[in-house]
């Protein structure tokens, strides 16, 4: 009964319950620690936060509400901006020696899944890292589930580069495949396949990191961290970790899942041919982990001969596999860097430039998965449509060889994938200028709104020859900040699409 019932609740107001929910978490971790400032903060919100909820609930249950996949993608947005406010609030309370524009700020990064941060890690205790890393996973699970449920049948957030449809419309064929009759249904029947499958995999992770010798707690940060591409940690990385070399190739294979759907879900699936093997996404990831890591690591191998270290190999492949650990962390916008990272940049005597970590941010990971990015669909749609292109001026009456879905994809989805390009390198330049405006120098404009608009927030410190001080960012930048990570994890297709006349007729 009580299920029946939420089901019927708008979208809004059923994220603000469940963010209410999730603060009982770090109020009974810190009670077990016995941090009962901590506890109070988190308990107080969530029950007063539970009960005007309940209210609320209480007064709209006797009305008919219209429950549209528009409504909903609406509702999506409005909670990327309100949500953050109520969990910034026992954040705040939390702190103590903090503003709410900072906590507002952490909570805007946590949920987009962005991870930049304005604290250091020895400034906030066991439980403010605990509910950080927690409201990134929880944002990263609101993304698995919006894809498949609001995204997906409105063709949307990388899926208009292969559906029939146009971006904001539903077409008679993906309703009737996706079951659209009831957007309602198609959300609750999404959450209901992936929670398990999210909440486990997490899981696994936590488990595995114990094993390879990292603490409890930590080991819980950077299990919701990877899986939500977050790059949350608790103590500065992970590199910092207690799990070492072993840790590190655990987190590996757990980072594929961002590079494709397919990894964890065939439910959007409308190919004829679907799997890994088949899915160019995932190939397309693979060669830049593969591609990337290689030439800098043959880079490294022919300079290393000026400092005679050629025959030092195992130096080499400490380097290589820090590079292929870090470009794959980057490429899927965790953000998470190797611990042989600066091995990778340091063992031939030249330095790695941050210009290829901001590229990989860009191109992003995989659609419907919690990466960020440009997502490598789109880029591959790019792709097919300039090799099609160059044959065509070596043989201008050739016919293109291809089946069906690969035309599609080459022709109406290369030409939304670049106008999404287009809107991206818009939403760049606008950000770049409005951060210049409120006197935030020019090279470290570009680096935060590269992170930001690809979620990929340790890119601040990594990116830059010097680490950017977010703390120092006025008030205007910091709202600007919050800005660009909302536009990056919603996306400005979407929210054009969502400004039509038919959202609100109904």
């Amino acid at each position: 009964m009580l299920l029946n019932r939420l089901k019927l609740l708008p979208f809004l107001l059923l994220l603000t319950i469940l963010a209410c929910a999730a603060m009982l978490v770090p109020a009974a971790y810190a009670l077990a620690q016995q941090s009962f400032h901590e506890a109070r903060s988190f308990f107080y919100t969530s029950v007063v936060g539970l009960v005007l909820s309940g209210l609320v609930a209480t007064a709209m249950s006797g009305r008919t509400i219209t429950l549209s996949a528009q409504r909903q993608l609406a509702a999506l947005l409005a909670g990327f901006v309100l949500i953050p406010a109520l969990l910034a609030v026992p954040f705040f309370e939390a702190v103590r020696t903090t503003t709410f524009l900072n906590a507002y700020f952490e909570m805007v990064s946590s949920l987009t899944t962005t991870g930049a941060t304005l604290f250091e890690p020895d400034r906030l205790t066991r439980t403010q890292h605990l509910w950080r890393a927690e409201v990134g996973w929880l944002g990263g699970l609101l993304m698995w589930i919006a894809a498949a449920a609001i995204l997906a049948p409105l063709t949307l957030g990388g899926f208009e580069v292969t559906a029939g449809g146009e971006p904001g419309q539903i077409s008679a064929a993906g309703a009737a495949r996706l079951d659209m009759a009831d957007p309602t249904r198609r959300l609750w029947r999404s959450a209901h396949y992936l929670v398990p499958i999210y909440a486990g995999l997490t899981l696994v992770l936590w488990l595995a990191l114990m094993v390879a010798g990292d603490r409890p707690l930590v080991a819980v940060i950077h299990a919701m961290s990877v899986m939500a591409t977050s790059g949350i940690s608790s103590v500065g990385g992970l590199e910092n970790a207690s799990g070492g070399f072993a840790g590190e190739v655990v987190v590996f294979f757990f980072l594929a899942f961002a590079l494709s759907r397919l990894t964890f879900s065939s439910d959007t699936i409308n190919r004829a041919q679907p799997g890994l093997r088949h899915d160019p996404e995932f190939r397309l990831g693979l060669i830049f982990v593969i591609g990337v890591p290689l030439l800098l690591f043959l880079r490294h191998w022919i300079a290393s001969f000026e400092f005679n270290e050629e025959e030092n190999l195992m130096a080499g492949l400490r380097a290589y596999w820090g590079a292929t650990f870090t470009v794959l962390s980057f490429l899927t916008t965790t953000g998470f860097e190797s611990a042989e990272w600066n091995e990778a940049q340091n063992w031939s005597g030249l330095q790695t430039p941050g210009l290829i970590l901001l590229g990989l941010s860009l191109i992003g990971g995989g659609v419907a998965t919690t990466a960020g990015g440009v997502k490598l669909l789109r880029v591959f749609a790019l792709y097919l449509n300039g090799m099609r292109e160059i044959e065509r001026l070596v043989h201008p009456h050739s016919v293109g060889r291809a089946s069906a879905f690969t035309r599609r994809v080459r022709r109406s989805g290369a030409f939304i994938a670049w106008i999404f390009f287009m809107l991206f390198a818009l939403s760049f330049t606008v950000v770049t200028m409005a951060l210049t405006a409120v006197h935030v120098p020019f090279e470290n404009a570009m680096v935060l709104a590269i992170a930001t608009l690809s979620t990929t927030g340790p890119l601040i410190t990594s990116a830059s020859e010097t680490p950017i001080d977010l703390v120092r960012l006025g008030a205007e930048a910091k709202i600007f900040l919050c800005a660009a990570m909302i536009l990056g994890r919603f996306e400005t297709l979407a929210i054009i699409a969502m400004i039509t006349p038919d959202l609100w007729r109904e």
